[in-house]
């Protein structure tokens, strides 16, 4: 009988699964054929005409920044017994991104009419850095890409019994189809019906999860008695000095997020997709408040696994505090508002894939490919060039996705890269009218080299030969992320001005 039942859930999650992709598909094809894409050029398909609505853009932005690491993240956040509530810092610092870049960054790049974030370092620098700043761009979307495909067919497969390939293999597949097909309009009208589902299945779950856990007051005591100063959302003063001063880590991992989550293409995509330059700083302040908003639901989630009696469900805890969101909706819930939760995750995942790859493969095509091959802006070759860019970093995310643990792993690192490399560039090429080439290649090389030494620190041997030597405790802590980024950035500013005075 057991087995009947698995089989039957099963079967079930097969037919969402294929139903889900099949909409998202007939979404992006009909926006596409809606905009007469076939007649537009490789620029309108990156910007979509800059003729994005307001509401529009603001729901593809909030639907890109949530993504399956968003959703999953904040929950395992909130559940992870060594971190808590406090270190649940995706919900309000990727609201604080998109709000400062809104407010101080999304105005200043709409008003100068570029295609993608990297004009901007192509005209104050030349197109052999811009491309060069194309590496840490592009590692960074494949990576985030493939580790959150990865979360996919892992949870469709160890809790639904989908196969792991087939779920990312199509998948992915029908984001690169609709993206091909319809460039930004297409992602834009898919990533609506996308964040929909997010909101929709997320909410809908989060009342029946509660009831489990006892209710609010309930859940929410067995919580602070459980993870008692990190059941805070922000840490307490002694967090900050004394013999365990973490609270300065995490300001690090806050910056990170809020700085680092800028010099994305993802992100200036829908910027210079707008119409006028205030459009672009109201959608972005807009999207931070939803993001802020949808979160709630992934957080209490995760707060609710935390304070479960799994054993109450003749269930077990998941092996790894990643796997709790679905863990929870596959065991604590009945079987149709778990496929409705899983609605949700995979509507995240897809909202995030589309993006990614439409942003790299922009890059390429305008950036890379456009100058170098030293064609015309309106070339028909540079259009092709971006739909089988798109393809190729399809098949580059699937092939990574098959690696789950080297791609966590370089998944983080090039989220470091970008806040430590591009945030620098992206500053002092924008608001600093002295800076110059040689400045900017002198900044991202300190970048480079200090990242890597943070990165040999950080590994199994490294740390072994730190351990041998007794640091004082301000070393240990020290926030070291943002200090390469202000190194990078003091070299640049320095190196350009000896340059100029010279």
């Amino acid at each position: 009988m057991q087995n009947t039942s698995a089989a039957r859930d099963a079967a079930m999650t097969t037919f969402l699964f294929l139903l889900v992709c099949l909409a998202f598909l007939a979404v992006g094809i009909w926006a596409a054929r809606r905009e007469s894409v076939d007649s537009q050029g490789a620029g309108d398909l990156i910007n979509a005409r800059r003729r994005l609505p307001t509401w529009m853009a603001c729901l593809t932005l909030a639907a890109t920044w949530i993504g399956g690491g968003y959703i999953n993240g904040t929950a395992e956040a909130t559940y992870d017994s060594t971190r808590g509530l406090v270190w649940c810092q995706a919900p309000w610092c990727y609201a604080l991104s998109l709000i400062v870049g809104g407010l101080v960054f999304a105005k200043p790049m709409r008003e100068r009419g570029y295609r993608t974030m990297l004009d901007l370092f192509e005209q104050r620098h030349g197109t052999r850095i811009a491309a060069a700043l194309f590496v840490p761009a592009v590692i960074g979307d494949l990576f985030w890409t493939s580790a959150i495909l990865a979360a996919l067919g892992g949870t469709l497969g160890e809790l639904f019994q989908i196969d792991v390939r087939l779920a990312i293999c199509l998948s992915m597949g029908i984001v690169v189809a609709y993206t091909v097909w319809g460039g930004l309009w297409s992602v834009a009208c898919s990533d609506i019906l996308q964040l929909a589902c997010i909101v929709f299945g997320l909410a809908i779950t989060v009342a029946p999860a509660l009831r489990v856990a006892g209710g609010w007051t309930q859940m929410s005591s067995d919580y602070v008695a459980k993870f008692g100063d990190q059941a805070r959302l922000l840490p307490q003063l002694n967090a900050w000095w004394g013999s365990d001063p973490w609270a300065w880590q995490w300001l690090d991992s806050a910056l990170l997020l809020i700085l680092g989550g800028v010099p994305w293409q993802v992100y200036f995509q829908r910027i210079l997709a707008c119409r006028t330059s205030r459009t672009a700083m109201s959608m972005s302040v807009i999207a931070g408040f939803i993001c802020l908003i949808v979160a709630v639901p992934p957080a209490v989630l995760g707060a609710v696994g935390a304070t479960l009696d799994w054993s109450a469900l003749a269930a077990t805890p998941p092996a790894e505090p990643a796997a709790i969101l679905p863990h929870l909706l596959r065991y604590a819930l009945p079987a149709s508002l778990s496929l409705l939760g899983l609605l949700a995750i995979l509507a995240a995942v897809m909202s995030s894939m589309d993006s990614s790859i439409l942003s790299s493969a922009s890059l390429f095509a305008w950036n890379v490919y456009r100058p170098l091959a030293r064609v015309p802006d309106a070339d028909p070759s540079i259009q092709r060039i971006l739909r089988g860019a798109i393809v190729a970093m399809g098949c580059l995310a699937i092939l990574l996705a098959l690696e789950v643990e080297s791609v966590y792993q370089l998944w983080y690192l090039s989220a470091d890269l970008v806040y430590v490399i591009l945030f620098p560039q992206l500053v002092t090429s924008l608001f600093l009218h002295s800076v110059t080439p040689r400045g900017a290649v002198a900044g991202a090389v300190v970048a480079v080299l200090m990242r890597a030494t943070l990165f040999a620190a950080a590994t199994e041997q490294g740390a072994r030969m730190l351990a041998t030597v007794d640091w004082p405790v301000p070393l240990r802590y020290a926030p070291w992320l943002t200090l390469a980024m202000l190194c990078s950035l003091s070299t640049i500013v320095v190196v350009s001005r000896m340059r100029s005075r010279a």
